[in-house]
């Protein structure tokens, strides 16, 4: 059975969600030692989590892209995530949400979070027939998962090269392995009509 083309796929628990971002090493390492976001991170900028750990890996290329030589996996509350996507707007218009153009774009002026469905990524970061999340946090929403939502912060950057290498050398299985484990993230319904995830 096919994959719903839009769905969140996520490691998650009763209580929390990780969700990944990609920094330069003087971010990373404050964030790290602090276990929340501190200077010279600024917090004024729209800022993105993704909880798909491969379409992370195609940003960043596999934290070898300048600026995001390491990844961070970042353990959000669910009640934060869900609050971020209950009062979200899609990066595009959508008719079948939206009543017209111009209802979106004021609630794109107005929103603190904005939804992007992009092409998921296989291992070898080519594109899937089906969509993966980001969220984009500004104002109220960036403010709240800095000071409010992070539960846990770690540095992954050693298992993303421990990947890459093996993919560099061949072996897709023990790559493959080396994983997060991610599973269908269960929204409620508003939530996934807020945010036009596929029902099925």
């Amino acid at each position: 059975m096919p994959d719903p083309f839009r769905q969140i796929r996520a490691v998650y628990s009763p209580e929390s969600i990780t969700v990944y971002q990609a920094y330069p090493p003087e971010i990373a390492e404050a964030a790290v030692a602090a276990g929340r976001f501190v200077a010279p991170y600024k917090r004024d900028r729209m800022t993105w989590i993704k909880p798909s750990f491969l379409w992370m890996m195609y940003r960043c290329g596999w934290a070898t892209k300048p600026g995001q030589e390491r990844v961070l996996a970042i353990d959000i509350t669910r009640a934060g995530f869900e609050w971020a996507l209950a009062h979200s707007c899609l990066s595009h218009f959508d008719p079948a949400l939206h009543a017209d153009h111009d209802s979106w774009s004021r609630r794109l002026r107005t929103s603190p979070v904005r939804i992007q469905w992009d092409p998921e990524r296989s291992l070898s970061l080519g594109v899937l027939p089906y969509r993966s999340l980001q969220v984009g946090l500004a104002g109220e929403a960036a403010a709240r998962y800095v000071d409010e939502w992070i539960v846990g912060l770690r540095d992954v950057t050693l298992t993303v090269r421990a990947i890459h290498a093996l993919l560099r050398d061949g072996d897709e299985r023990r790559a493959r392995a080396l994983l997060p484990e991610e599973r269908p993230y269960p929204l409620p319904a508003g939530v996934a009509a807020t945010i036009s995830a596929s029902t099925a």
